[in-house]
């Protein structure tokens, strides 16, 4: 049985946005740790990302537009890393976080809304 091409794309970008938020921001809770090795270590995290969101996209275009793709992948990755911040930086999220989190999400409803 396979995924419809919507929940794979998704599945897909999600998956990869959390390896992106640990290779950009995961190094911040070891700041002792020396520049080149949190870069390299970084890069390694990065490559497990870059092999689930190239095939996400070739798999989601056709069905979503390019600029629809990265729409997604731009949401997910502010949901992504608000739930980061706050769980693994214990850092908090305010309303002003809310408030501009939600002007992105209205942004996203005018690249999918169809205007007929």
């Amino acid at each position: 049985m396979s995924l419809p091409v919507p929940v794979l794309t998704i599945g897909l970008l999600l998956a990869s946005n959390v390896f992106m938020t640990f290779a950009w921001y995961g190094h911040l809770k070891f700041k002792a740790a020396p520049l080149l090795v949190v870069i390299l270590f970084s890069w390694g995290i990065a490559f497990f990302e870059y092999t689930l969101q190239v095939p996400a996209n070739r798999i989601g275009h056709g069905v979503f537009s390019a600029a629809q793709l990265k729409t997604i992948q731009e949401v997910i990755t502010l949901s992504v890393f608000a739930i980061f911040s706050w769980a693994y930086l214990k850092e908090p999220i305010t309303w002003q976080h809310g408030i501009g989190f939600a002007l992105i999400a209205a942004g996203a409803w005018f690249i999918f809304h169809k205007w007929s």
